[in-house]
């Protein structure tokens, strides 16, 4: 099975450097690449992260504060050994002044760990000592997040911390009466408001144990099942290499994580062969890309925003699990939909099936790697997310043990957990970062004042209320990572939403999927890019292929925004089922229009209806809805007819040749 395949790879003469890919696009793979005794230091120092985290996973956590401190002193650690103060920096060794700079985060969460009761007697009282350590951790925070994640999110919060300044001085409602700089550092140093608030919280528990959970994964060689199943199932079909990718990286992408890592490490399998059979490089950059993207948005392990999203909203993780599902493969219809149609339009067949893994086979030999992520929804069902990520990890491993070919040996343990930490990193860094601004937007009143402006420059109206959402998220969600964007919107643009009567988990997905959109929207849309990089094409075509691919994303969020009913909240069967058929009609119809294909390419007014169709389904009014149906029926019909037509044609051509 696994040797048809790569015989069918290792035929492509091109050669693919995943880790250069990789580190070109995500600044989070930019790390050094360390050797000898320091190597094995910061390996040890990696192992030893992932063992308290499971530790504490399992036994109990510590006090907030410490469990977050001890967090961020690894995440400092790790963090200023890994990653080189700028991009093209020496990656083979550690430079003198990022020893102090370690020196300085050890330091700083030294001091709260050993003095943890003083500062709590203190109650806000602070010494010079302590508003030294508070400036210093701050610095170090936006420091490493910026070698992390890149320097978008340090920024922001730097905004942030002079608008807590600059209040006074302000004009009109953005005003405030201005704080000092002992305020400031005490809310973002000494509580659990700032740096060490709730998203280092949620980094510090569910969101590492679920990282390590997927590095687990990994090494079980579930990665590799899932491509072959992929194949296996789609492979032979029309435009196959396209469809089995969008299978395989949507599977992958929600244990991932990340959208341009899985864009890079599935696409250098996925992408060759796409361009094999027909495929354009920029289109197949593209639907490496659009699908990687949408594994944050897929349950049942999607990205680290999800989590995060629980604890804002006093949500059940489980809740925002099966809320996510319909929408999510609503997303990924509509991907299919479009490589099935640009298929058809080039007329691009898939892979001979004596070449491809048999399905039954493929799927005998690894189906127990799948029991996992079952695991992982009958936990969350019972359990904390933290203890459904142990319990999780525990089944993995077990699993892995059923079959010789997936049994993990000795050492895949101690590279699971030593890339499970180095992954963490950028997470925490980001979120330690957020933290910043959440807490000046709690201490200055800030996203109150926001979501005003939004409503106020929306005039009062959800539609353009959800726009401008829209806009913010897309915005930001081009230079942040998915994870921080979502803190920073879900705490001044979500509250603008509830109020319009957007129910609460429908206006935090509101924001969580435009800002995962934003990995495939140009001028910046990153995971388009590291597609074009593996399929050797050009990067803003690439990413305006992606756009187009994934542009059922735009109109999903309206539709679960408008209609809750597709979130399954409060809703009979029969509105769920009704809701989820009208929008996967609206799907199609978008498809089809955009492509200009249905069953054969569209006039100028069939294009016009299946795209007024698509608008039409999105409301949720019955009238309405058979408005869009009859002008999605209507081109349809047409299609058919045109099809036979042209077909016939065919077909008495071939006759007389």
């Amino acid at each position: 099975m696994k040797k048809k395949l790569k015989n069918i790879q290792d035929s492509i003469e091109e050669k693919i450097d995943v880790d250069e890919t990789l580190a070109e696009f995500d600044t989070s793979s930019n790390i050094r690449n360390l050797k000898g005794l320091l190597g094995k230091v910061v390996t040890v120092i990696a192992i030893f992260m992932s063992i308290f985290h499971l530790y504490t996973a399992g036994f109990g956590t510590l006090l907030a504060m410490k469990q977050r401190t001890v967090h961020l002193l690894f995440v400092f650690i790790l963090g200023f050994l890994l990653y080189p103060i700028r991009k093209r920096s020496n990656k083979t060794k550690v430079p003198f002044y990022d020893w102090i700079f370690t020196a300085g985060g050890v330091m700083v969460t030294s001091y709260i760990i050993f003095f943890y009761e003083d500062l709590v007697r203190r109650g806000g009282r602070l010494t010079d000592l302590d508003l030294f350590m508070g400036i210093l951790a701050i610095l170090l925070v936006l420091e490493v997040t910026r070698r992390s994640i890149g320097p978008e999110l340090p920024i922001i919060a730097i905004l942030a911390i002079s608008y807590a300044f600059l209040g006074p001085y302000l004009p009109g409602a953005l005003g405030h009466r201005g704080y000092n700089l002992v305020r400031i550092v005490n809310q973002l140093y000494m509580t659990t408001e700032g740096i060490f608030g709730t998203p280092l919280g949620v980094s510090a528990t569910f969101v590492f144990m679920f990282i390590l959970f997927g590095a687990f994964l990994e090494v079980t060689g579930v990665g590799q099942f899932f491509i072959d199943v992929a194949f296996a199932m789609a492979g032979h079909r029309k435009g196959g290499p396209a469809k089995a990718a969008v299978i395989a990286s949507g599977f992958m992408g929600s244990i991932s994580g990340s959208s341009i890592a899985n864009t890079v490490t599935t696409g250098a399998f996925t992408i060759p062969l796409m361009k094999k059979v027909g495929y354009k490089p920029n289109f197949a950059g593209a639907v490496e890309a659009a699908a990687s993207t949408g594994g944050q948005i897929l349950p049942p392990v999607m990205g680290a925003a999800a989590f995060i999203m629980s604890e804002f909203t006093n949500i059940p993780y489980i809740t925002i699990v099966v809320s996510a599902v319909i929408p999510a493969l609503l997303y990924y219809l509509g991907v299919i939909i479009m490589v099935h149609l640009q298929a058809s339009k080039q007329n691009l067949q898939g892979i001979p099936k004596e070449e491809l893994p048999d399905f039954k086979k493929t799927f005998k030999m690894g189906f127990h790697l799948l029991l996992p992520l079952v695991g992982v929804v009958v936990f969350l069902i019972r359990y904390s997310p933290l203890r459904a990520a142990l319990l999780s990890i525990i089944v993995a491993l077990g699993v892995s043990l059923i079959r010789s070919h997936t049994r993990i040996k000795p050492i895949d343990l101690f590279i699971a957990l030593e890339d499970g930490a180095k992954k963490a990193v950028s997470v925490a860094a980001a979120c330690a970062c957020a933290g910043i601004i959440v807490g000046i937007v709690t201490l200055t009143g800030l996203g109150l004042t926001f979501a005003n402006l939004i409503i106020s420059l929306a005039g009062g109206m959800l539609l353009p209320t959800l726009f401008l959402t829209m806009v913010a998220s897309i915005i930001l969600g081009m230079g942040l990572p998915t994870t921080a964007k979502y803190i920073v919107l879900a705490t001044m643009a979500a509250p603008a939403l509830v109020e319009l009567g957007v129910p609460v988990i429908a206006a935090h997905l509101f924001i969580l999927y435009f800002g995962v959109i934003a990995d495939v929207t140009p001028p910046v849309a990153l995971a388009a890019y590291a597609g074009a990089g593996i399929a050797g094409g050009d990067s803003f075509k690439t990413g305006i292929h992606a756009l187009k691919l994934g542009s059922a994303g735009f109109i999903i969020p309206y539709i679960f925004a408008m209609s809750p009913a597709l979130l399954l909240i409060d809703v009979t069967p029969v509105q769920a089922v009704v809701s989820t058929a009208t929008a996967c009609l609206g799907v199609v119809g978008f498809a089809s229009g955009v492509q200009g294909y249905f069953l054969t390419f569209t006039k100028f007014h069939e294009r016009a209806m299946f795209l007024l169709a698509a608008l039409f389904l999105i409301h949720p009014n019955i009238m309405i809805d058979f408005i869009g149906l009859v002008l999605l029926v209507v081109p349809a019909v047409l299609q058919y007819s045109r099809y036979k037509s042209e077909k016939l044609q065919n077909d008495s051509m071939n006759i007389r040749e």
